[in-house]
């Protein structure tokens, strides 16, 4: 319990000033930094051609974005499928084949991590470092560069945020901002400082960080004639630092920050689970002074605790309790160095933002623990991933605003804009969007077992499918595993999910925030809904709860409460008996 609490306030306080630092470097403020990265983004700049004083609309800005992830997304899938030709490859690994390749691609470039391979056996020292972790660091940039975005939609355009230039006519675009200038300033003065500082640390507790190849260790037991043992090393603290930080997941090693080399000492597995919502809770804590709506930070990061306290409650408090005879199944898929309490509360922090890496195996979880980890992964917005999180909270926000006016009679508006007709048909496509597709694909895996692969044919099984497909829409990118899932079917399946909950996500709420941000500011008045009330918090956590937990309870239900009602009753007589 002590952990927990020292996680969380640690998030908090360190969170705190880094919210008020990024707030600083979004809206472009003049600052003594400016000697150091002034130049460099300025090279930057002209080498990509882009004018940094140029603002968008939100049509410009979300082009920019998807023609940046159109470049990288080449770049990276040729890499993946030439890496035994390219150098860096001290263990001669070879091409990967061209389906997970795509996987791998896309997974790394939605920011997701979601991985059918294992990196140490697959991926060359060029493709962890340049092709994985080169978009460890940018894409969780992008995505905050969305959100951003969407914030001066939401309260005036760039001018608002203190940019200065004239002020657009009311119906006309509004200047968002530029994408460019905002996923560069954001890389270089916010992200890779904070890699590097983490990357040190973690290397100071034994982390790997070399180019070497693997090395050739001798048994202790010599006597059974074993032959040498060859440990792959590499540069893994700074793939661990980037994967932590991004919200990125996933692991340099296959079994991700339970294997003792990417997680080593207590003090490195504090900076880890530290490291999910660190950098979620800034962006929190960025809103109030970007947007100078104080009562906004209150909203959002009250909302998002709460919901936080209570996932990781549960889940720690289901992880602590089992279904089975004996104690010992708790330890089933776990790091005895972490035990059950440390994994659960790994579990509940890397589903609540959109991590991803595990300490443990989630396929091993109590089934109601998976169950949770399932709650978070739909909802999506307890921390949620580096703006994404931030992202669709907005979504729900806007949602809620319009369902407590209809309900209660008043004007259904946030911040003086009314919120009409066609910024509700979009967030009600993005709100249907989730089920149609996590149900449609895990219907349709489930109908042809032969594709699927997965180790139990139970109601287990339903759940190691479910999982695998809202872990891939939610950005997320942990994985029952149990399931064959380095076949066609899952990398192009998977794939297509990945794409479908990440974009949309972020351009449709950017999207609205423009339609928005060329409306009149209608003054307050009595009839005006006040969004930033301890009873609105509280409406706008129904409705999320409403919105995705009770839609797929179906699923639930058939998945790991039934998994959970089984070993139940199948330790029910044993518990009775004399002997136990």
């Amino acid at each position: 319990m002590i952990e927990i609490f020292l996680v969380f306030a640690l998030a908090i306080g360190l969170g705190w000033p880094l919210g008020q630092y990024l707030a600083r470097v979004m809206r472009g403020d003049r600052s003594r930094l400016d000697a150091l990265f002034g130049p460099l983004e300025r090279s930057i700049y002209r080498m990509i051609g882009v004018d940094a004083t140029r603002g968008m609309s939100w049509r410009g800005y979300a082009l920019a974005f998807a023609l940046s992830n159109l470049v990288l997304a080449v770049l990276v899938w040729v890499l993946f499928m030439t890496q035994a030709w390219l150098p860096l490859n001290p263990d001669n690994i070879p091409n990967l084949r061209w389906d997970t390749a795509l996987h791998t691609m896309v997974s790394f470039l939605t920011n997701t991590n979601q991985q059918h391979y294992s990196g140490q056996a697959q991926l060359s020292y060029l493709s962890q470092m340049v092709g994985i972790v080169g978009l460890q660091v940018v894409t969780p940039m992008m995505g905050l560069a969305i959100v951003v975005a969407t914030l001066r939609g939401l309260f005036g355009g760039r001018q608002a945020m203190g940019v200065q230039g004239a002020m657009p006519a009311e119906g006309t675009a509004r200047d968002l901002g530029n994408y460019w200038v905002d996923v560069t300033r954001a890389t270089l003065r916010f992200m890779l400082p904070l890699c590097l500082v983490w990357a040190v640390l973690l290397t100071s507790q034994g982390v790997p960080s070399t180019l070497q190849g693997a090395v050739s260790v001798a048994p202790l037991d010599q006597s059974a004639g074993l032959k040498d043992q060859k440990i792959p090393v590499g540069p893994v603290a700074s793939m661990v630092a980037a994967k932590q930080l991004g919200t990125n997941g996933g692991g340099w090693y296959g079994p991700n920050s339970a294997v003792p080399l990417e997680n080593p000492t207590p003090f490195a597995n504090l900076l880890e689970t530290l490291a999910l919502i660190l950098i979620p809770v800034a962006v929190t804590f960025m809103i109030g002074p970007f947007t100078g709506r104080r009562r906004l930070t209150a909203l959002v990061f009250g909302s998002m605790l709460l919901m936080s306290v209570i996932s990781t409650g549960l889940t720690v408090g289901s992880e602590a309790y089992s279904s089975s005879s004996t104690d010992t199944a708790l330890m089933e898929g776990k790091e005895t160095r972490f035990g059950a309490s440390d994994s659960a509360l790994w579990t509940a922090l890397t589903t609540q933002s959109s991590n991803g890496s595990v300490n443990a195996m989630h396929d091993s979880l109590a089934p109601l623990t998976g169950a949770m980890a399932m709650v978070n992964m739909l909802i999506n917005a307890i921390w949620g991933g580096i703006g994404c999180g931030l992202q669709q909270f907005l979504v729900y926000l806007l949602l809620s605003v319009f369902l407590a006016g209809l309900m209660t009679g008043r004007t259904p508006e946030l911040f003086g804009r009314k919120i009409e007709a066609p910024e509700v048909r979009l967030l009600a496509l993005l709100i249907l969007l989730q089920p149609l597709v996590v149900l449609g694909f895990s219907a349709v895996a489930l109908a042809i077992p032969s594709i699927t692969g997965n180790s139990n044919p139970g109601f287990h099984g339903i759940s190691q499918v479910f999982y695998e497909y809202t872990s891939a829409y939610a950005n997320n990118g942990s994985g029952f595993e149990g399931l064959g899932d380095a076949t066609y079917w899952w990398n192009l399946s998977c794939a297509a999910v990945l794409a479908l909950g990440r974009y949309p996500a972020l351009i449709i709420p950017l999207a609205v925030a423009g339609l928005l941000s060329r409306k009149r500011v209608a003054p307050e008045s009595a009839g005006t809904l006040h969004a930033e009330t301890p009873t609105f918090a509280l409406t706008l956590i129904a409705v999320i709860v409403i919105l995705t937990v009770l839609q797929f309870m179906p699923a639930l239900v058939l998945g790991p409460i039934a998994d959970h009602l089984t070993l139940s009753a199948s330790a029910a007589p044993a518990l009775s008996s004399p002997a136990a």
